[in-house]
């Protein structure tokens, strides 16, 4: 094993040098074409997101528009006398920046959950973007946004947003956002969070290579070759610095080197400070951090906080540590978890490079890609099956343990079809035993105050896990999870008339809640996984 791991490290080596060259003096001249809130706005980034009486969502003013040119902006608010700028901030930012709006204000109705979503996803559409304002990346194609305070593309948002579109026969929308991260990939060297400055520093769930394949189901295999170039680039990002992983060293960047070996990933995020987008918050678990453990560094915590962020699971029990019953978000040690869900997309994305060279018929690379997905499933197992508890958990690399935490990132192997059937019967028990409420299935089997815990559900996971259940051939228990689901969400449409981004599925009559902002409305992957799910034949 440790053998085939080093002429894996050596070839994926020479991969990210041949696709990377020209990407690295791309992504150099993005830098200095998109540059960060901080480097932006410079001491009045600080002075506003230090202040939240201007703004309670530190999301607000990063998103802003400039009304002038920024040099003439900071300019003005240099002349503010110092002992009157606090006082006069809000009024000046008022006057020199365009406030965006925070809630989607479409409401509808209609009777018809459906016909609802179908006239929000224009509500929802943005025009490509023309030029670079403030924060905003333009994009090159129109779009679908989340809604709510989520103003732009959304990575993995956008793969459940198209379902939705496959089942309301827009296609050519999926073309589009197929292509604007396409895009993306060409210009940056990879898919960053969304299509903003502040998330270059950073990726989400790598959802691409389904979208790639969610398209060719509409438009045959020729889409699997138009695309190759960006999944290959998309591939040499999350695999670079592999040859970094000597003896000695167990982790670089996004990838891990097990006691055995073997490759796999992690979430990271490329800066160690405050998230623009949650500066104050930010700053407030770094400080509690550092009081409760004062050999802690608070670029570690920023670290961490900025990884959990790429996970797209911010925040979630699976990154704390339990302490004294509770799961305080200043525990946070993402980038010691070898997270099941990641690896399982990342095994998709390496069986999608070898369909890739099937169709090219390129024998060998597509037996390579092939290999590499084995070797990963092979991994994933070894590391994060739990025979004894009958699921699929996350790996501690630091402390060699599986973390103790149930979460639907297990079910990722059944979708993905990485589980035998016993595990995937062992796995389909602890589903309706320890998952399933009365509104759809519980995130983690953790009541705590973080959003991406119980006893909130989400839409993508509930798809997940749905799909898993289906390919194990267990379709009772996935019909009672998608009747729960949809019933759930027709529930809270018709108290407001509004499909929102995450619902309690324990309490089905309430919204979900926790987190770090309020609930939004809108909402991009609900809307599309309720239309893929209520549409299918």
């Amino acid at each position: 094993m440790a053998k085939m791991s080093l002429r894996f490290i050596h070839f994926v080596f020479a991969v990210v040098l041949s696709i990377s060259v020209s990407a690295i003096t791309i992504e150099k001249q993005s830098y200095n074409k998109f540059q960060s809130p901080e480097k932006l706005y410079k001491d009045l980034f600080y002075a506003v997101q230090s202040n939240d009486s201007i703004f309670p969502d530190s999301k607000t003013f990063v998103d802003c528009i400039p009304k002038y040119p920024v040099n003439e902006i900071l300019e003005k608010y240099a002349t503010l006398p110092d002992n009157h700028r606090a006082r006069v901030l809000k009024p000046f930012i008022q006057q020199n920046f365009i406030i965006p709006n925070a809630q989607t204000s479409y409401r509808s109705d209609s009777t018809s959950i459906n016909s609802h979503i179908s006239l929000l996803w224009n509500i929802l559409t943005r025009k490509p973007d023309s030029t670079t304002t403030g924060t905003l990346i333009p994009l090159p194609y129109s779009y679908v946004v989340p809604g709510g305070r989520f103003r732009e593309i959304y990575y993995w948002d956008s793969y459940f947003t198209m379902l939705g579109l496959k089942a309301d026969h827009r296609y050519e929308m999926i073309q589009n956002m197929v292509d604007n991260f396409a895009y993306l990939i060409r210009t940056f060297g990879f898919i960053p969070n969304g299509n903003r400055t502040y998330y270059l520093s950073r990726s989400q769930p790598p959802f691409f290579s389904f979208m790639v394949s969610l398209l060719a189901s509409i438009k045959g295999d020729s889409v699997y070759v138009k695309y190759r170039h960006e999944l290959a680039k998309e591939y040499a990002f999350w695999m670079r610095g592999v040859a970094k992983l000597k003896e000695n060293t167990d982790a670089y960047r996004n990838v891990i080197r097990l006691p055995n070996g073997e490759i796999l990933n992690r979430y990271w995020d490329a800066q160690n400070t405050p998230r623009s987008e949650s500066y104050r918050q930010d700053v407030a678990t770094a400080e509690v951090a550092k009081q409760m453990n004062p050999t802690i560094s608070k670029k570690q915590v920023y670290r961490n906080l900025r990884a959990g962020a790429e996970s797209g699971w911010d925040f979630s029990s699976r990154w704390l540590t339990k302490i004294n019953g509770q799961y305080p978000l200043y525990t946070i040690h993402t980038t010691d978890i070898v997270p099941v869900d990641l690896n399982c997309l990342l095994y998709h994305l390496e069986t999608t490079l070898a369909k890739v060279y099937q169709v090219e018929h390129n024998a060998s690379k597509a037996a390579f890609y092939l290999k590499r997905a084995n070797e990963r499933a092979k991994a994933i197992t070894t590391y994060c099956w739990n025979e004894s508890k009958g699921f699929f958990f996350d790996y501690n690399f630091k402390t060699h343990h599986q973390t103790p935490i149930y979460s639907l990132a297990g079910v990722y192997p059944l979708f993905l079809k990485i589980a035998t059937q016993p595990q995937a019967i062992q796995v389909e028990h602890n589903i309706r035993s320890n998952f399933l409420f009365p509104g759809g299935l519980v995130t983690t089997t953790n009541f705590t105050s973080q959003q991406w815990d119980a006893p909130n559900g989400w839409a993508p996971l509930q798809w997940i896990t749905i799909q898993g259940l289906i390919n194990y051939r267990d379709t009772t228990l996935a019909n009672v999870c998608k009747t729960r689901w949809l019933n759930e969400n027709q529930l809270i449409y018709h108290k407001t008339f509004k499909m929102t981004e995450k619902y309690d599925v324990v309490h089905p009559d309430q919204k979900g809640g926790g987190g770090e902002y309020p609930g939004q409305d809108g909402f991009g992957w609900t809307n599309g996984v309720f239309q893929a799910l209520s549409k299918e034949k």
